[in-house]
């Protein structure tokens, strides 16, 4: 079993969409919402951050269908700024939205690798295989082929090596949960054993013999392995500590986890950081933006 993805994704959702769920009055709540002059920002947010992505296709279809016009096209004529941001990542679907951020990251002068370390080191074998099939459709040449064409030397073979070495995932035991948490177990007790034997922590040893992207690729396939909560938890927290906010960041972390686990992150997060993630946001954000990223977020009772 490849040691970086023995974990498996645990059930704790935050959107879990409408239980009784008909997209024709959502699309034409938002049709009303951006008819004429003005928009109403406010029942955009109502509708969007309280569906399924599934859910939102069907929206999308029946936008269509109704008023004849792409509803996400819509969507960015009359919105701007981080609010569009936010709200034209919740309209991808979701392993397409990530294979765009990866487009994103390596499109123009300049490589994020941090963004591609990110995405790679913490999906399962199948969210991969989603991604990589998504990538392809929309971009043309293999998300392989673009990340051997933009990266090089060591950082290039560790990516490469996510996307194509053996990702054996734990999914197939009967408790998931017992499976994450033996997983989980097992490769504390090897980090253990090794600082025994080196009289120094694997992140250490890391920190000590790599630098720049490599020793952040490395870190993240530790720390993901450790406990894929924190990370996402450590993640979001970064995105906001100190001057500015690293949007980017906090919009794909929570849009893409907001179906996954994001409950069990906003544990982690005030675990680790004594303050909720939400209570965060609202010192960090604004508008339109900050109440959005709240809805998805949800409640910290």
């Amino acid at each position: 079993m490849a040691w970086w993805k023995a974990w498996v994704e645990q059930e704790s959702v935050n959107v879990k969409g409408s239980p009784h769920f008909n997209p024709d009055p959502d699309a034409e709540t938002l049709y009303k919402a951006m008819k004429g002059i003005g928009t109403n920002e406010q029942a955009i947010i109502d509708v969007l951050t309280k569906r399924s992505n599934a859910q939102w296709q069907q929206i999308a279809k029946s936008f269509k269908a109704q008023f004849g016009k792409d509803l996400t096209e819509t969507l960015k004529l009359e919105l701007s700024g981080k609010f569009e941001r936010l709200v034209m990542a919740l309209m991808y679907p979701p392993y397409q939205y990530e294979a765009k951020e990866l487009h994103d990251a390596m499109k123009g002068l300049g490589t994020k690798e941090s963004v591609i370390i990110e995405i790679l080191a913490s999906r399962t074998k199948n969210q991969l295989w989603e991604i990589m099939k998504a990538y392809e459709v929309d971009y043309g040449p293999s998300l392989e082929e673009d990340i051997q064409a933009d990266t090089s030397g060591y950082l290039e073979r560790i990516l490469v090596c996510l996307l194509q070495g053996s990702r054996d995932d734990v999914s197939g035991f009967v408790d998931p949960g017992l499976a994450l948490q033996d997983a989980q177990d097992l490769h504390a007790a090897v980090f253990e054993e090794y600082k025994k034997i080196v009289n120094k922590s694997i992140e250490d040893s890391i920190k000590s013999e790599m630098r720049g992207s490599m020793e952040e690729a490395v870190l993240t396939v530790v720390k993901c392995t450790r406990n894929l909560h924190s990370y996402f938890a450590e993640r979001l927290y970064y995105a906001m500590k100190g001057a500015g906010t690293r949007d980017g960041t906090l919009i794909r972390n929570i849009v893409s986890r907001s179906e996954i686990d994001l409950s069990l992150i906003k544990c982690q997060f005030q675990k680790m950081y004594g303050k909720t993630l939400s209570s965060m946001i609202v010192g960090d954000t604004s508008g339109d933006y900050k109440n959005a990223l709240q809805n998805l977020v949800g409640s910290d009772l």
